[in-house]
């Protein structure tokens, strides 16, 4: 979307270029969305970008790695910890993610979430906050605990259907507004996502 709006041009979508293999192993590393009906963290990533409805609204983050150095060097210093949000017209979308093109462990990002100007008639706001990481919507983790096995069996198929399904980090909750801003704090782990999701 930076890209798009740096060269003049409007993104109207979003897609993967997948393919569907017949008769392959559990995660096998092919490119797929789901893996003998398992969804991977990929997939749940589009059904986190199929709930920001309505218009992109500013979003900023002091832990964004800049457009121009990405495209010059890609994520190897920094993580890169930034947001993308979207208001409809009962409610905010707020995507926030924790980058490195290498995968390997590092340390979580502190979030300070600050939405400011909401409006008048929102005085209670109930926040579902979703998550992909290695603890939550990633059947992937739950096979590698499992032993990586590539015959399962019924139950552990039901685990890893359940994994496979986009999580919510906690239960929903009320949030008070104070002075038209809404301020929550949580940790995101290297290479998670979180969907932020806010109804009034």
């Amino acid at each position: 979307m930076d890209l798009g709006a740096k060269n003049g041009s409007e993104v109207e979508g979003m897609l993967t270029w997948a393919f569907e293999f017949e008769g392959q192993g559990y995660f096998e590393g092919f490119r797929t969305l789901s893996t003998n009906g398992v969804g991977k963290p990929i997939l749940n990533f589009f059904r986190m970008a199929g709930m920001m409805h309505g218009d992109r609204v500013e979003a900023t983050s002091s832990g964004a790695v800049p457009l121009e150095l990405i495209l010059v060097e890609g994520v190897r210093g920094k993580a890169d910890v930034d947001v993308l949000a979207a208001r409809d017209e009962r409610g905010i979308s707020i995507l926030i993610w924790n980058y490195h093109d290498d995968d390997v462990a590092g340390p979580p990002a502190a979030i300070t979430m600050r939405v400011e100007g909401m409006p008048a008639g929102a005085e209670r706001v109930l926040m579902r906050h979703y998550r992909i990481d290695g603890n939550h919507s990633n059947a992937y983790a739950v096979w590698k605990e499992m032993g990586s096995p590539q015959a399962v069996t019924t139950v552990q198929q039901r685990q890893l259907a359940a994994a496979g399904q986009l999580q919510l980090l906690g239960a929903a909750g009320w949030l008070e507004k104070k002075s038209g801003t809404i301020v929550t704090e949580f940790d995101l782990p290297r290479q998670g996502v979180s969907l932020i999701r806010l109804d009034w």
